[in-house]
């Protein structure tokens, strides 16, 4: 069929307005925690409103559940001593910490701080770095801090994330913050649905697009008719029909089933950040969401971005960021006005976060309309191949004469000048000698900067049900602020905006490099690496001391938010130069980036996209550094 079926009415998402915007007292049933009421009977300090904070190098951690109602239905949900977020964690870089956490529930549990660095017995992933934390048991993590900057911790336990198991980290530098500000405030945006963490991924298994209400219609199609002619509106909607895809699949869930938090409030609930005007405010935004790319904006004021992933960056002055599931930005504004709203919407535009910076509480400014859902594009689909000559790959109504480049037959482009890449000798990433992509065993490169390579080797097992996409001639530009973004009028930051102060820790060279493709099967929806899902993988091994190159190649429709446990990711550019110090990276559809790491982390590490969901459908890898 050419057209999908027909959405639901705009009335729909009328109906789930007040699920959007949540309750204004929506949140913690403060009644029902006792640790809220010690809190406050202790006075004790708060990162945010509504967020305790705690500082020094002795933490003790309580896990267990929580009633809460943020949309109008009483919930259960997973918290740190009765808070949601958890309290805020204030250490000292040099010092070392002790934190016991005790688990209160009716299954294990666990603790992963992300982006640290430490030893891998401390990092808090089940399975790979420690058995986990069993019902009624006490786990005491100890380890040295030997960063700065602002970060948060996460369970690493099934679905707990999901349901309230995330808190930031703020750590002061040992010789004093060289980011001047008068002001600070954490701005950590989650995620939250009423529906069991478990049903969703089980309605996703069945339909991948069941809470997309972004679907082409009618009216759409004939809007490409009119802008596009006839020929050309058919064929994109033969080639998406083909792709059992839609060019509006931007994310996996929407506000059919997410409300969308800051701090911990609901959009109605209107987190308040305080300010004096004329101050300069620091706010370190945090993604602790689970399925959820925010894009950020104050409307009013300018963001100069001043950290990246807890890494102080050249300052460099934006409207606007997007950022994925575990990254983190440090921003400075400078309001003059009495009140200015913190907008967060959603990648899908379904919905949105919001919260207030203002010289009172009470005080509100106008919340701005969610911006039209703009579709992929060609370039989105097929990198480099969808934006040639005669083809404007970034307008996703031009696809004329791509009529039948469905996701299997994508890889047929190889077929051009016989590049046939499942039978190409030597090309082949299970059976090339020193091609293998997790035990590529030596390059032969020299050291320095040497560009990364841009030969597009697709493994074997990219050839299986698990794979419905493969690209074969990937963007590599790092300045593509992503679909929805592009051209919208605002200053958006991109990667090649940051730049770390200070340069690469490892001056060296790539000594060999990795190729790792991002896959996945919206129909199954199976997500993986090389097409092999977690349980059928075998371990990323690199040397102790080693430098490696890790190229990634996204070969599906979805920005992946990729974070490698234990050692930095130093993100380069296309030729080889360093860009930014990282530990979450997102890989943009059709898109093939690259970073070196320097294997100096010895033990067991996790590494997988951010976004719960396909972590949990299988795109997880487990790296061995001996």
């Amino acid at each position: 069929m050419l057209f999908p079926p027909f959405p639901p009415s705009k009335s729909a998402f009328s109906s789930r307005r007040r699920f959007v915007q949540g309750l204004a007292a929506g949140g913690v049933l403060a009644s029902a925690s006792p640790w809220l009421q010690a809190a406050q009977l202790l006075g004790q300090r708060r990162a945010s409103p509504g967020t305790p904070e705690l500082r020094g190098t002795e933490f003790s951690l309580e896990i267990a559940e929580l009633p809460v109602n943020f949309t109008g239905k009483a919930r259960v949900a997973t918290a740190i001593n009765g808070s949601i977020p958890a309290p805020t964690l204030r250490w000292r870089e040099g010092d070392t910490v002790t934190i016991r956490v005790t688990n209160r529930l009716r299954e294990a549990t666990s603790i992963h701080w992300h982006g640290m660095i430490l030893p891998f017995q401390m990092d808090g992933v089940p399975g790979i770095s420690f058995a986990g934390i069993l019902p009624g048991e006490t786990f005491t993590y100890r380890f040295k801090v030997e960063q700065s900057g602002t970060f948060w911790y996460h369970s690493h336990s099934g679905m707990q994330e999901q349901t309230g198991l995330y808190g930031a980290i703020v750590i002061e530098p040992q010789d004093g913050e060289s980011i001047r500000a008068d002001r600070d405030h954490v701005v950590q945006l989650s995620d939250w649905t009423d529906e069991d963490p478990m049903s969703v991924f089980a309605k996703l298994k069945t339909q991948s697009d069941y809470y997309n209400f972004n679907q082409p219609t009618a009216p759409d199609f004939f809007r490409d008719v009119s802008r596009d002619g006839a020929k050309a509106a058919l064929a994109k909607r033969k080639m998406w029909n083909e792709m059992r895809m839609s060019p509006t699949d931007l994310s996996d869930l929407s506000s059919d089933t997410l409300t969308y938090l800051m701090n911990g409030t609901t959009p109605a609930g209107n987190w308040n950040g305080a300010y004096r005007p004329g101050e300069r405010v620091r706010l370190r935004f945090i993604n602790g969401a689970a399925n959820t790319f925010y894009d950020v904006r104050i409307p009013g004021l300018k963001l100069t971005v001043v950290q990246s992933d807890g890494v102080n960056v050249e300052p460099v002055t934006v409207d606007e960021f997007r950022f994925g599931p575990g990254e983190t930005y440090d921003v400075i504004v400078q309001p003059k006005d009495d009140a200015y709203t913190v907008f967060a919407q959603s990648m899908e535009r379904t919905g949105y976060a919001r919260g207030t910076l203002s010289v009172r509480t009470g005080l509100e400014a106008p919340v701005p309309r969610v911006d039209p859902v703009v579709a992929l594009s060609m370039a989105d689909m097929m990198g480099s191949m969808g934006s040639m000559g005669g083809m404007p790959g970034m307008d996703h109504g031009a696809t004329s004469g791509m009529a039948g480049m469905g996701h299997g037959a994508m890889a047929g482009m190889a077929g051009m000048s016989g590049m046939d890449h499942s039978a190409m000798k030597g090309m082949d990433h299970g059976s090339m000698k020193g091609m293998d992509h997790s035990a590529m065993s030596g390059m032969g490169m020299s050291k320095g900067s040497v560009p990364p390579s841009q030969t597009v080797r697709h493994a074997r097992t990219e050839y299986g049900a698990s794979t419905d996409m493969r690209v074969d001639m990937p963007r590599t530009n790092l300045d593509d602020p992503g679909v929805g973004l592009r051209n919208n009028g605002r200053r958006v930051l991109t990667l090649a905006d940051l730049h770390t102060v200070g340069g690469p820790l490892d001056p060296r060279g790539a000594e060999r490099e990795i190729e790792l493709h991002l896959t996945g099967n919206m129909e199954r929806y199976t997500w993986s690496l090389d097409g092999l899902e977690f349980g059928q993988s075998t371990p990323v091994h690199m040397s102790y001391g080693e430098r490696v190159r890790v190229i990634l190649h996204n070969d599906t429709m979805m920005t992946h938010p990729m974070h490698l446990h234990g050692v930095w990711s130093e993100l380069e550019t296309p030729d080889g130069s360093f860009q930014a110090r990282r530990h979450t990276i997102p890989v943009q559809p059709a898109q093939r980036i690259s970073f070196l790491v320097t294997a100096d982390a010895l033990g067991r590490w996790a590494w997988h996209c951010h976004l719960a969901f396909h972590m949990d459908a299988g795109m997880f890898r487990e790296v061995v550094i001996s």
